[in-house]
């Protein structure tokens, strides 16, 4: 079909991976109730983790009333600075650094919770960017800490002080896998947005190409013959007739292939390969089995058209098409522009390549290149994408050649 047959058209891997995306919200902005979740999460599992433990340990331990106090408004303040933190990462991680060492100072014991408001914290802050601030409140704290202890004869023991080492580490550690993860998953996103533009772009040339070639072969077609029909109108009526059933034939192929084409565009289910009801109906893609009617309505405009086609009908569609369309636009430039009464087109396997040649007895090319426009430039983007080159020479003694090789086996691959 015109717009969904061609292997470059990209429109059916969007849709497929679009659908994916919104199924499993890849993409997606956040939700205000999942928004509130990452917000109130952390808060709530930090303070059921250091809170009421603590209390509990104050209780137990029964330590001075400051030092008791102390412990429990540091154990609550963790959870409330961590409403704050995504909005300042680095200040709230840095305080909540030394509110850690002095919890750890005051409440000193094997029973004491672990501060976990600061281990979220941390993970947040370098997820946020405020990388240099966490690195050095965590070695200042600990260090701070240490020192502290030495300087106030706090006893620790050396596995306690291990293990907090290691914990610290350890947080420290997954925070930066969690940076890199998401910065890899920002990547991802950005070049797979980058790709999906690039193939969008590539489909609208796509598209332009198309229309580019079925308007001007038919438009011109049209234009020969209602001129034809002008001419001949009182003289022999029934050519003129026969060439108003020519503009018939080739504006009901035109509109049906553009339309087509524009009801796809219309179409949302179009790139999933789903059509409505009231859809247009596809048109097939051209193929080589098409350039016997393309040489006889070349011929119907006066231009004698010799065909000869060794190319099998087993040629990969891609191939198919882009041949047909060269030979299309290059008989529709003779018609327009080379003044000739003779063409001839080629088609034939040389080697390794689809070769495919059209040759008039025209005027010959502009070699200032001054009529190389949107026709040319689609044929050779036709051949190119399928890693083959175009080329436009004068024929001697008079004429022009163009030549297209489409590689076989990279058409194949």
């Amino acid at each position: 079909m015109l717009p969904s047959a061609s292997p470059r058209s990209p429109r059916s891997a969007n849709a497929m991976v679009e659908s994916l995306m919104k199924g499993t919200g890849f993409g997606q902005p956040r939700s205000r109730r999942s928004q509130r979740l990452r917000l109130w999460l952390p808060v709530a599992i930090s303070f059921v983790i250091q809170v009421p433990p603590t209390i509990a340990s104050v209780l137990w331990v029964e330590p001075s009333l400051l030092v008791g106090i102390a412990t429990v408004t540091l154990a609550v303040l963790g959870p409330v600075l961590l409403i704050w933190v995504r909005r300042y990462p680095g200040p709230i991680v840095a305080i909540l650094s030394v509110a850690g060492a002095a919890d750890f100072l005051l409440g000193y014991s094997w029973t004491t919770p672990p501060y976990l408001a600061l281990a979220f914290a941390v993970v947040i802050a370098i997820s946020h960017g405020a990388r240099t601030w966490t690195w050095v409140s965590m070695i200042v704290a600990w260090e701070g800490t240490l020192l502290a202890a030495l300087l106030a004869g706090v006893a620790l023991e050396p596995p306690r002080v291990v293990a907090t080492t290691v914990g610290l580490l350890l947080v420290l550690g997954f925070a930066e896998a969690n940076r890199r993860r998401l910065e890899n998953f920002v990547q991802f996103q950005k070049a797979f947005t980058d790709r999906r533009e690039q193939e969008l772009r590539e489909e609208r040339v796509r598209i332009a190409r198309e229309l580019h070639d079925v308007l001007a072969h038919s438009l011109s077609q049209i234009n020969v013959q209602a001129g034809v029909g002008l001419h001949l109108m009182h003289k022999q009526p029934e050519q003129a007739e026969a060439a108003l059933a020519s503009i018939k034939s080739s504006s009901k192929d035109a509109l049906d292939e553009v339309r087509s084409l524009l009801g796809m565009l219309r179409n949302e289910d179009a790139a999933a390969g789903e059509f409505d009801s009231d859809a247009v109906p596809p048109v097939p893609e051209p193929d080589l089995s098409r350039l016997e009617s393309l040489a006889a309505s070349v011929r119907t405009q006066g231009l004698t058209v010799i065909l000869s086609n060794d190319v099998p009908e087993q040629t990969p569609t891609a191939v198919q098409l882009a041949l047909f369309r060269i030979a299309q636009e290059s008989l529709t430039n003779v018609v327009r522009h080379a003044a000739a009464t003779a063409a001839t087109v080629t088609l034939v396997i040389d080697g390794h390549d689809y070769v495919a040649t059209i040759a008039d007895n025209g005027v010959g090319i502009d070699t200032d290149g001054h009529t190389a426009g949107r026709g040319l430039l689609g044929m050779r983007e036709r051949a190119e994408l399928l890693g083959g080159t175009l080329r436009v020479a004068e024929a001697k003694p008079r004429g022009t050649v163009v030549t297209a090789r489409i590689p076989r086996r990279s058409a194949s691959a």
